[in-house]
């Protein structure tokens, strides 16, 4: 994630400095630094900012699951943790997940898929 998006992403959330910092578990430094690309924001923060701005904008309501939209096979549904966990709208947010045909070795390049993927969209999407 970079700082940009950070940053805009609180501001959807409608969260000063110092509430980001209460609800991420961090420094107001911290979240400074992060603004101003100073410092990279870790996996952690950028997972749980993701998640606020899920349930923020309405999360499962009128959302397909993953595993419809990429049109996921029996068996590989059957492997699949969002499958196994009926979490088929936070794919995006669990480790493991078989997307694009493979468990992706780490969170930035799960990611990667992540963010061209309908059914994480609009989360990315700043206004």
């Amino acid at each position: 994630m970079e700082s940009k998006e950070f940053l805009a992403l609180r501001k959807r959330l409608n969260k000063t400095q110092s509430q980001m910092a209460q609800l991420l578990g961090s420094s107001l430094k911290a979240i400074h630094s992060y603004e101003q690309g100073w410092r990279k924001i870790p996996v952690h923060a950028e997972r749980q900012i993701l998640f606020l701005a899920s349930r923020l904008t309405g999360g499962e309501k009128g959302r397909k699951p993953c595993w419809t939209i990429k049109k996921c096979p029996t068996e590989r549904k059957k492997q699949c943790p969002a499958w196994e966990f009926h979490s088929g709208t936070l794919c995006w947010f669990i480790n493991g997940t078989i997307c694009d045909g493979g468990v992706q070795k780490d969170w930035h390049e799960k990611m990667k898929i992540c963010r061209s993927c309908e059914v994480l969209g609009s989360f990315f999407t700043t206004p």
